[in-house]
């Protein structure tokens, strides 16, 4: 046995028949053997025994019969949503080295837990009018969205710091915005006020980024030196969470307008500084992928 085979044995591919898994496919999703047999033009007796055959390799039954028609076991339900994971993925990749954009483009983007979910939804903005696009949106640490986009797993991520470079796992990091974070309260105390960042805010109540988020260092440096302490209520990682904190608590909160652009608009909050000094910067990631989707690089063209 040479090395590949003794890879697939080890994998189990050498006994997992895709064909096989292609039938049930079919199958699963007509709900009857004899219409199946026609459209795959295989007579109805083959078509059962591949279907057996996958039925043996997996141990367990796929089908049960109701009447005339085949209904799908618990495991059978399970297969199935593999296999459609397995077959709509093969349908992608056929499109994409063939330079062609045939039904559905799939864009998979990953962003860090610390990102404005606002910031995102503006980023998305010029995509999600596309009838032809279907995204794919997760969050998490930086370090393991950076490991699925090297591995193709991820179109694109999202964050709010720069990558090092690494000669060993080329990235391309592309700044899209920055701002400038902002102090904001509720409209009903704070309406008309004003406070200096970091010197008005002794022991004022706040709600603050959490030691996680890039600027939360950058604002503890400003408040040393200037001999401030505010009274820290609430270190909070989620801009969403934030955003509701500053929305019902009373407390001030530092953050990026863009987070809490829906509440300053409808008047439920107001500006009660800016921090100038302290800025979010929003970055896009990418790896150097041949197939990468043309919209991606449209939409980092037109947000930069």
């Amino acid at each position: 046995m040479n090395n590949i085979e003794h890879k697939r044995e080890q994998l189990g591919l050498s006994r997992l028949n895709f064909h096989h898994l292609h039938y049930f496919w079919c199958v699963a999703k007509e709900g009857h053997l004899s219409r199946v047999a026609q459209r795959l033009h295989v007579s109805q007796s083959a078509l059962s025994a591949q279907i057996r055959q996958l039925e043996e390799r997996l141990g367990e039954a796929l089908f049960e019969r109701e009447g005339r028609s085949l209904k799908l076991t618990d495991t059978g339900h399970l297969v199935l949503e593999y296999a459609e994971g397995i077959f709509d993925l093969s349908a992608e990749l056929l499109e994409r080295l063939n330079g062609r954009r045939q039904g559905t483009t799939r864009l998979r983007i990953g962003s860090v837990a610390t990102l404005s979910r606002n910031y995102q939804e503006n980023w998305l903005k010029p995509l999600l009018t596309d009838p032809e696009l279907s995204l794919t949106l997760e969050s998490g640490l930086l370090n393991g969205l950076l490991d699925r986009l090297l591995h193709h797993q991820l179109d694109v991520v999202l964050a709010n710091e720069a990558v090092p470079v690494n000669p060993d796992h080329p990235l391309h990091c592309r700044l899209l915005a920055s701002q400038s974070l902002s102090l904001v309260g509720r409209a009903q105390r704070w309406q008309g006020q004003q406070l200096r960042i970091p010197e008005d805010l002794h022991g004022m109540e706040m709600a603050l980024p959490g030691p996680r988020h890039v600027v939360r260092s950058q604002f503890d440096a400003l408040c040393n030196a200037a001999g401030v302490v505010p009274q820290v209520r609430a270190e909070v990682d989620d801009m969403a969470m934030l955003r509701l904190l500053a929305r019902d608590s009373g407390w001030l909160a530092l953050l990026p307008e863009v987070v809490v652009q829906d509440e300053l608009q409808n008047g439920l909050l107001v500006m009660v500084g800016v921090a100038t000094e302290l800025k979010e910067h929003f970055y896009a990631i990418t790896a150097p992928h041949r197939y990468r989707p043309a919209v991606l690089d449209q939409l980092i063209a037109a947000n930069r």
